[in-house]
Parts: structure tokens; C-alpha cells; sequence
């Protein structure tokens, strides 16, 4: 079999174990229409996110995202009803609900809407428990916390941007516990947004292609990513992406693992491929700068030891298809 600059052209073992996805969470669609006896239960759960960041236990140790009874007295803030999520073992149901409008004493937007936002805060109700910047735990959670809060946060951002009918223009409203949008003008039906997204692991010989954008922290660079256009195929999107913002051909790609990533509402569809041509020429318009990285610097900055190179952030599918690359870990 041929080889793809190390991947060897077969599935990369554990795809499903790349963060946000796996967990096997029963979602019950068929629930979705029928749902206020589950709100009545009093097993029934929730998690509790505020401006997008998870609410959860011991964040610098074993993070968990905390669960709670729906009647607990911080859920007051939530100006919309939970979002039902699906059924957990044991046969809980587990809803997710904003409280975006609590105002916590001290909480600065700066901080908040930095690349790397560190900032925590903690509700007066809630004294164990800090809302944390979920790019701060993904890698700690487990799978079922990380796939939940993926999944909560992708819902609330796609109602904040879609609270108007896309067909005519008048309000739509939420149906189906959460999982669709109604026009009453005129009968439009809408459902929650997943844009498909292209991350791909270019390699030739013993070296790997990777780019930063404007903006970012100094020595972080990542595998080249961009959005599948319509009428495109992955493997067509990946060659496309690579050229515009590198000026690299690529020849062979092959499908490694997909990532939910809720930053706003992507789906990362991993690939690996194989490059025809080295030169690099970049567009500014697309990233800041691209370059050739060898396996021992990647190496080396997995390790804390590169130089300038920061490791790709543990949790992202960049870090993934990275250390499986490193690894040479296949079926």
C-alpha cells in the first residue's frame, strides 16, 4: 500500500477518540417533539453554560461539567427554554441552558474575548463550581462532557444567529426542544447550521506543512484548514485550500477523522495528503505565513523544547493527526 508521508494511507486507530466526538450519547430525535414530561422529571439534568463557557468541577484537576436538577434557583437567568440534548445511561434525559445575562461582578470583556480567554467566573449560587473557557478543559473532559457541551454550544450560537427566517425575513421561533426553527409568515422550516471544514496534514518526505493566521499567539502554527465550498469534494476542497493559501500541489488525500468544533458551528473533517511540489508561496489575504516543519521539530515542540514552535492546543484534531503522525499509529 502506498504510503502518505508516514500515514500509510490507512485510518488512523481511535478516530472517534479525537475530542467532541464518540461518546456514544443517545440523542432521541424522536423525543424531541414531546419532551415536557422529561422536563417534569426529577431525574431529569441540565448543563449550564454562560457566554459559551461550560459550567464545571475541579477545572484544573478532574474537570467535570456540572449537572443540575432543573429547578436549581441560578437557572433563573435563562431567558430560553433548555435545549433538550438526548438520554444518558441509566435513562436520564440531559438538557443544556444559557444564562448569558448574568452580570458577574468583575468580569471584564477584554479578558473574555482574548484568543485565550483564562478568565473565570463563579455564581454566587454555584460556589463549586467556575464557568471555565472550554478550550482551557476540552482535553481534560471526558467524552460524554466534551460531546454535550460541543453540541450546547453549537445549538446556542446557531439560535443567536438565526433568529430570523432566512426565506422572508420575519421572526422565527424554536421548536422541537431546541432543534428547529419555525416561520410562522411564511412556513419556512430551519434547522441548526454545521459548516464543513477541510484540515489537512500535508506532508513530504519527512516534513509536514503548516500556516498561521493574523492575530495569533507568537509560535503557534497549525495544519492548513478551510471551508468546503459548495459543489466540492473533500478531497477537491483539500488540493483547493492548499494551493490558494500556500501555492502547494497536493496528490493523494485520504479521509483520517472528524471533529465536531464548536467555534462557532464547524464540523473538521481531518484528512492527510501527500505533496507534489515544496516551494511555498503564500497569500496574505489568507494567513500570515506557512512553512515546512520536519517530524524532529514537530517532535521537539510536542515536547516543550522547539525553539520558536508551540505544540498544536492538546483537544484540536491539529494535535490529533499531529501525534498519530508522530506515533505512526494505524489499523
Amino acid at each position: 500500500m502506498r504510503r502518505i508521508g508516514g500515514l500509510g494511507g490507512k485510518r488512523v486507530k481511535l478516530a472517534e477518540t479525537v475530542t467532541f466526538g464518540g461518546s456514544g450519547l443517545d440523542r432521541a430525535a424522536a423525543q424531541r417533539g414531546e419532551v415536557d414530561a422529561l422536563l417534569r422529571a426529577v431525574t431529569s439534568r441540565t448543563i449550564v453554560l454562560w457566554r459559551g463557557k461550560p459550567l464545571v468541577l475541579d477545572p484544573d484537576g478532574d474537570a467535570q461539567v456540572l449537572r443540575l436538577p432543573l429547578d436549581h434557583p441560578a437557572l433563573h437567568m435563562a431567558e430560553e427554554a433548555p435545549i433538550f440534548l438526548g438520554i444518558e445511561e441509566g435513562g436520564a434525559a440531559i438538557f443544556a441552558q444559557d444564562i448569558s445575562s448574568w452580570h458577574p461582578i468583575g468580569a471584564e470583556d477584554a479578558a473574555i474575548d482574548a484568543f485565550a480567554d483564562r478568565s473565570r467566573q463563579q455564581h454566587p449560587e454555584l460556589p463549586d463550581a467556575l464557568f471555565v473557557e472550554l478550550r482551557m478543559v476540552m482535553s481534560a473532559l471526558s467524552s460524554r462532557d466534551a460531546e454535550l457541551v460541543a453540541t450546547a454550544l453549537a445549538l446556542f450560537n446557531w439560535h443567536r444567529s438565526h433568529g430570523f427566517c432566512a426565506r422572508c425575513g420575519a421572526p422565527s421561533h424554536v421548536v422541537q426542544a431546541g432543534w428547529q426553527r419555525n416561520c410562522d409568515s411564511c412556513g419556512a422550516y430551519h434547522f441548526p447550521r454545521t459548516d464543513p471544514v477541510v484540515i489537512m496534514l500535508i506532508t513530504r518526505g519527512n516534513q509536514v506543512l503548516m500556516g498561521r493566521s493574523p492575530g495569533w499567539p507568537e509560535g503557534m502554527y497549525s495544519l492548513l484548514a478551510g471551508f468546503v465550498e459548495p459543489g466540492e469534494t473533500i478531497e477537491a476542497a483539500v488540493r483547493r485550500e492548499v494551493w490558494e493559501e500556500a501555492a502547494v500541489k497536493v496528490g493523494v488525500v485520504q479521509y483520517v477523522a472528524s471533529q465536531p468544533w464548536a467555534f462557532p458551528n464547524s464540523l473538521m473533517m481531518g484528512c492527510a495528503g501527500e505533496a507534489l511540489s515544496e516551494e511555498i508561496t503564500i497569500d496574505p489575504n489568507e494567513i500570515e505565513d506557512a512553512c515546512w516543519f520536519s517530524r524532529e521539530e514537530i517532535m521537539q515542540a510536542f515536547a516543550g523544547r522547539h525553539p520558536h514552535l508551540k505544540p498544536a492546543r492538546e483537544g484540536a484534531i491539529a494535535h490529533f493527526m499531529l501525534r498519530n503522525w508522530l506515533a505512526d499509529r494505524m489499523d
